[in-house]
């Protein structure tokens, strides 16, 4: 990469987002590969959003989630990104660019990744292609819950993996749910629909009255002690992996992943209903021009360019070109991570602490296993204002 390199000693390039892909490590390889500065503006996901979409000129790219584009597109906080200017845009797979894996495959519920994509001749989103799109996709993965494959009440013992779980009376009192209403409110309505108790339409976007019906029978389980605690931060969920009160929880491949080796027992669910699925990248400041926008668009096609996609394989996560990224992993690696074997050996992080024991399989299988048993992708609901009012009743309930 250090012949692409943009050398300026006195150019900082100001990256906005959060503690989930923006690692030190790959600000520091970044630096040396390209010969600029780099600065992370590590925020809260809420305050990353709000000020990605207040004050475009703080920043000059905006490390996301698809369903945040909701948000920050209408404002014009971010500028088209030229496709020309993407080095590997060709070897971005179909599902950010179609929705799916598979050309048979149907589209899940939520904010597809592929319907916001493309910058349209009227500037709207969409998924027609076009010579502009709206974020580079990059990061991405298939969430779920984790619990502990011991402790499961006698009732769970041998059950197919569900949603429902979250909900089941055997396991009152001992239940973690994200606090977040836009990744909790699904999570919860995944469990609705796995434990019987309710059937949504489109569990991405969910009508004020699938609203009501959701967070009052969450406010009447809350009432009756059913959840054990509610999660805010990859750390809180680290500290409740260690709780013995709580047996299951929603949960993110990384915090899953960082108790794995020392929490054996500790499991991934493969829901029967599917995952709840996330896609990330960057988007362009509007603010952004001449220097630090080639600076940009330097670090943006860095980030395809293999190595780093290699660190968020550790991570548990996939990176929208990854053959780029296989040439970085050992055939160990890359057959568990991407293919679904069992660990040939003992596998170890981005840091070279173990991680994965020798035998062991991912949860779900293969990439195209997991990204292909998508129930809803994270969204922005039509009604998110009012999913946020309700959702926080149920908590203080």
């Amino acid at each position: 990469m250090n012949s692409a390199a943009v050398v300026n000693d006195q150019l900082t390039l100001r990256v906005l987002g959060t503690s989930v892909t923006l690692l030190e490590m790959l600000r520091v390889r970044a630096e040396q590969d390209l010969g600029i500065k780099i600065e992370y503006m590590l925020r809260s996901v809420e305050d990353a959003q709000r000020i990605a979409v207040m004050h475009p000129e703080s920043y000059d790219l905006y490390d996301q989630w698809f369903h945040n584009i909701d948000f920050v597109w209408p404002a014009r906080a971010i500028q088209p990104l030229e496709i020309k200017r993407l080095t590997w845009w060709d070897e971005v797979n179909a599902l950010a660019k179609t929705g799916t894996l598979n050309t048979d495959g149907v589209l899940a519920d939520g904010s597809v990744p592929s319907q916001r994509l493309y910058v349209q001749r009227d500037l709207h989103l969409g998924s027609q292609p076009s010579d502009h799109i709206s974020m580079l996709p990059l990061t991405h993965n298939a969430d779920s819950f984790a619990y502990h494959v011991d402790r499961l009440p006698a009732a769970l013992q041998g059950a197919e993996e569900s949603w429902g779980w979250l909900l089941h009376p055997a396991l009152t009192g001992q239940v973690a749910l994200q606090e977040d209403a836009a990744m909790g409110g699904l999570d919860a309505a995944l469990a609705m629909q796995g434990a019987g108790l309710a059937r949504f339409a489109n569990t991405g976007n969910l009508t004020l009255e699938e609203i009501d019906v959701l967070t009052q029978a969450l406010s009447r389980l809350n009432r009756h002690g059913h959840f054990a605690a509610f999660w805010a931060t990859q750390e809180q969920a680290c500290d409740l992996i260690e709780n013995r009160q709580v047996e299951v929880q929603s949960l993110w491949a990384p915090i899953y992943f960082r108790h794995h080796f020392h929490q054996r027992g500790y499991k991934m669910a493969h829901p029967r209903e599917g995952y709840r699925a996330w896609y990330g990248g960057m988007s362009l400041s509007r603010c952004a021009t001449g220097r630090i926008k080639d600076a940009a668009y330097a670090y943006l096609n860095w980030w395809q360019s293999g190595w780093p996609g290699a660190v968020m394989a550790r991570q548990g996560y996939y990176i929208s070109n990854p053959e780029r990224s296989r040439a970085h992993l050992s055939t160990a690696e890359w057959d568990f991570w991407y293919g679904g074997k069992p660990a040939a050996e003992m596998l170890y992080d981005a840091w070279g602490a173990p991680l994965i024991p020798e035998g062991e399989s991912r949860d779900g299988g293969s990439y195209e296993q997991r990204m292909s048993h998508i129930a809803v992708w994270n969204s922005v609901m039509d009604e998110h204002n009012y999913l946020t009012r309700r959702w926080q009743d149920f908590l203080r309930s």
